[in-house]
């Protein structure tokens, strides 16, 4: 069985073997520059057939490391720096935390070391108050997160630790997208996915763009509501396909094959240890196995929304990356870590044998 053969086989068992806990999934497998895809289940809805390679997802959080990318790309050229204070992006008057005598900067909302609380002022207790609403994000405007952000209270001193922020994410977004003079949903566009020929890729699932959005579903299985995180989307609000993100990843492991080459670099060039064992880039999260594991280099970011959970990985040392795509809510990272795990072996156990290339 050649390379090519053995990563259908890998990609379709991941994706068979996810389809039992899952409504439906999409797995896209990248090793030595082979690509393999696999789906399994249903897109779910009344009319729902077997997922494919096109079919788009809610991406949740990875969306984060789009937003990363965009922050690289602008830096790169000199439209912002990394170490520019968030206040002077957003509109004069704003009101933004600072603790410490420290400013908060695009750097720190990107790396999650801003000291900003998870979620917008007030959203945990709606939250609690309402535990079924369906999109409980919606009302996240750029009003209301302004204001909320002037009553908002720093964990920690910007720069000292990592404290995981999707009111910080989406911030960033929602700054980049306000210098740029444009949308959040443009922004991604021109910066990262039109560069990479991501055609499918966008906050908008609609009858533009290639691909039929898979039905959510929570994670007892039913049908849930698609998210829509108005002027936060920068934290989240992505959809995107199989397809779209192996190019993606891609990307990511030729630094020096695509125009947004020195983006990437950057991105990959900034690190906040948020312990010994791991760390935070532009966007990513990144650690290194125990070497009985392999000591394989991981970079990757989860994602789940109110029906769909997602996982983007990818290890630029061996060249491998695993995604996999969910339209349940159940978390998918145990299985998409083994997978990724397995891809790297493989790769190291091929480069071992004599007389490979």
């Amino acid at each position: 069985m050649d390379k090519a053969q053995d990563l259908d086989v890998l990609a379709r068992a991941s994706a068979e073997r996810l389809a039992r806990r899952h409504v439906g999934v999409a797995v896209a497998v990248v090793a030595g520059g082979q690509v393999a895809h696999a789906a399994a289940g249903t897109t779910g809805g009344a009319d729902g057939g077997t997922p494919s390679a096109d079919t788009l997802f809610e991406i949740g959080s990875v969306t984060k490391t789009f937003t990363a990318l965009c922050l690289a790309r602008m830096a790169v050229a000199g439209t912002v720096e990394l170490d520019e204070p968030l206040a002077r992006l957003l509109p004069e008057g704003a009101a933004v935390p600072s603790r410490g005598g420290q400013e908060i900067t695009l750097r720190h909302l990107s790396t999650h070391t801003s000291g900003l609380p998870r979620l917008p002022k007030g959203m945990m207790l709606r939250a609690l108050l309402r535990p079924r609403t369906p999109d409980p994000y919606a009302g996240c405007t750029a009003d209301v997160l302004l204001s909320g952000l002037a009553r908002t209270r720093l964990r920690s001193t910007p720069g000292r630790q990592v404290r995981y922020s999707n009111l910080g994410a989406g911030l960033l977004g929602l700054a980049l997208a306000r210098r740029a003079g444009t949308t959040y949903e443009q922004l991604v566009t021109t910066q990262v996915c039109a560069p990479l020929g991501m055609s499918a890729t966008g906050v908008a699932g609609d009858a533009s763009r290639p691909g039929r959005l898979a039905q959510g579903h929570d994670s007892r299985r039913r049908p849930t509501r698609p998210w829509h995180l108005a002027d936060l989307a920068g934290a989240g609000g992505l959809r995107s396909s199989a397809t779209d993100l192996v190019a993606y990843v891609r990307a990511q492991l030729d630094c020096g094959g695509t125009e947004l080459a020195e983006a990437v670099r950057l991105t990959r060039q900034v690190e906040h240890r948020d312990n010994r064992f791991s760390w935070m880039h532009l966007g990513w999260r990144a650690h290194r196995l125990h070497p009985r594991q392999g000591a394989h280099l991981q970079i990757w970011h989860n994602g789940g929304t109110g029906g769909f959970a997602s996982f983007v990985g990818f290890d630029p040392e061996t060249g491998t990356a695993a995604i996999v795509l969910s339209n349940t809510q159940r978390p998918v990272d145990a299985p998409a870590f083994d997978l990724l795990r397995t891809l790297q072996n493989q790769a190291t156990s091929r480069d071992a044998r004599p007389g490979t290339v």
